[in-house]
């Protein structure tokens, strides 16, 4: 049932994001392109997920435990590291050069073109040498806390 409902909730995310033209990285190149001739139409999108992802969040807090699952996994860390921000910095940039994040790039697939191949492949690639960097030591509690 967890797959189903996995490939019910890609299903539908991809199609949003094929009907919001997010897969098409001109329009997303336009919405970064502020001091240029900047399409500010996604913005209405962003907006729209923010607010669904709000509704939800607020609806899960409020169950006692998930569907499909035991628990919920709700971040408990609340600090920002040099790889947060990092991989942020890296995300936008590769965001703004590109045109595609993950999400759209994948759906992106689907026409055929070589950009979004490029793309999904470099992040594979990505994936696989970030595996090969060793983790820094979780973060230690206090002795005051």
């Amino acid at each position: 049932m967890k797959i189903l409902a996995a490939a019910a909730a890609g299903l539908v995310f991809g199609i949003g994001l094929s009907v919001s033209q997010m897969i098409d990285p001109a329009k997303v190149l336009g919405f970064l392109d502020i001091a240029g001739d900047w399409d500010p139409s996604l913005a209405f999108v962003m907006g729209g997920g923010i607010a669904a992802w709000g509704l939800a969040y607020l609806a899960a807090r409020r169950m006692g435990r998930p569907v499909l699952a035991g628990k919920f996994g709700f971040p408990t860390r609340q600090d920002l590291d040099p790889r947060l921000i990092g991989g942020s910095v890296m995300f936008g940039v590769g965001w703004g050069l590109a045109g595609f994040c993950p999400g759209p790039a994948v759906s992106a697939l689907a026409l055929g073109r070589w950009e979004p191949v490029i793309f999904v492949a470099a992040m594979l690639a990505g994936m696989f040498l970030h595996r090969l960097i060793p983790s820094p030591a979780p973060p230690r509690a206090s002795a005051g806390a």
